[in-house]
């Protein structure tokens, strides 16, 4: 960067371009923030902008950005490329895992710390992890189905699970809160599915083929996020199913507090995803200067913050994502929803 600089300044000597020609000052800092797909809504409406934000808030850092639309090869030659670049600090939520291990060992042995944010690394030398509570997410969202069931009298209905990427560390953790609550319950799991890539598709394409299999005994879908639960209900509409099934999810994407509203979605769990991605740039600035991170905990011995997630139905979107100014009425009650959103008691 400085032999950049150097040579910047001979190149407007030489130009005779000295009046007004003044070099680029060298920034405080560098950080990467390495991002792992394009079809959770939240990482492009949410996550980077904020990440970016806070980070020009706080001085003149430089942000490397990239997404890896969910292949872990080009997560990878990303990552290679921030360091390459000068990267100081990497945040990293990785698309795999497991496979993300060979990014942390190379910023290791190069001494740039590396945050792991909203995933977990399965391996090497994290400096922090911030994210959620994972597994009380499962258990959120589980307990809301089961109560939702109950009140529909289908106490011992059956479900589908449509869980997340078998790739993503998290996807397990929601699994498991999830079914410590199911399987203490009546609710019979007809049958269960790990989405691959999270998509939307093959979410719809696999709740399709149980329709056909299970029909009228489905009373629920666990759903993992809001993209799976989009899926999900395409193929409980094009199925006709009726009475309609309740449906999970998670993230409180714009489109699934609609789908709330208009009643083919039950919940979706609410993480406030403007903290934790302020959280991340702050902890980044301090590790780029050498500064001590104090952690709220630890998990698995790395420095860690969790932030709390919260259940949303439709009695508590005013409560929670509109009131924190995540989205305002106006955003989720457009004309297709304004007679919804009315009955609700949302306006």
């Amino acid at each position: 960067m400085k032999r950049l600089l150097v040579l910047a300044a001979v190149l407007c000597i030489a130009a005779g371009l000295l009046s007004g020609c003044t070099p680029a000052s060298e920034p405080d800092g560098v950080v990467a923030l390495l991002l792992p797909d394009k079809k959770t809504a939240r990482y492009e409406t949410f996550d980077r902008p904020v990440f970016e934000e806070r980070i020009a808030e706080l001085g003149d850092y430089r942000v490397l950005y990239a997404n890896a639309d969910q292949d872990a090869a080009r997560q990878q030659q990303q990552a290679e490329s921030a360091l390459a670049a000068g990267a100081d600090v990497l945040v990293l939520d990785p698309v795999d895992a497991r496979a993300a291990i060979t990014i942390v060992t190379a910023a290791n042995a190069q001494g740039i710390p590396v945050i792991a944010y909203d995933r977990m690394v399965a391996g090497g030398d994290i400096a922090f992890y911030i994210s959620f509570d994972n597994e009380r997410v499962g258990e959120l969202q589980a307990t809301s189905l089961l109560a939702a069931l109950a009140e529909r009298g289908q106490s011992a209905g059956g479900i589908l699970m449509v869980n997340g990427s078998p790739t993503d560390s998290n996807a397990a953790r929601f699994r498991e809160g999830a079914r410590s609550i199911i399987d203490a319950s009546e609710v019979r799991v007809l049958a269960s599915y790990d989405t691959p890539d999270w998509s939307p598709d093959k979410a719809q394409d696999w709740v399709a083929g149980q329709i056909s299999q299970f029909g009228d005994e489905i009373a629920g879908v666990y759903a993992a996020n809001d993209g799976t639960a989009s899926g999900a209900v395409a193929a409980l509409r094009a199925a006709a199913v009726d009475p309609f099934p309740v449906v999970t999810g998670q993230d409180a994407e714009l489109t699934a507090l609609q789908r709330i509203v208009s009643g083919d979605q039950y919940m979706t769990v609410y993480k406030a995803l403007k903290r934790q991605a302020t959280r991340a740039a702050e902890v980044a600035v301090d590790l780029v200067h050498g500064r001590e991170v104090v952690a709220d905990t630890e998990v698995d011995g790395t420095p860690a913050t969790l932030l709390e997630p919260v259940a949303v139905t439709v009695d508590d979107i005013l409560g929670t994502v509109v009131a924190d100014g995540f989205w305002s009425t106006s955003d989720i009650c457009t004309r297709t929803y304004a007679a919804a959103c009315e009955a609700a008691g949302i306006r």
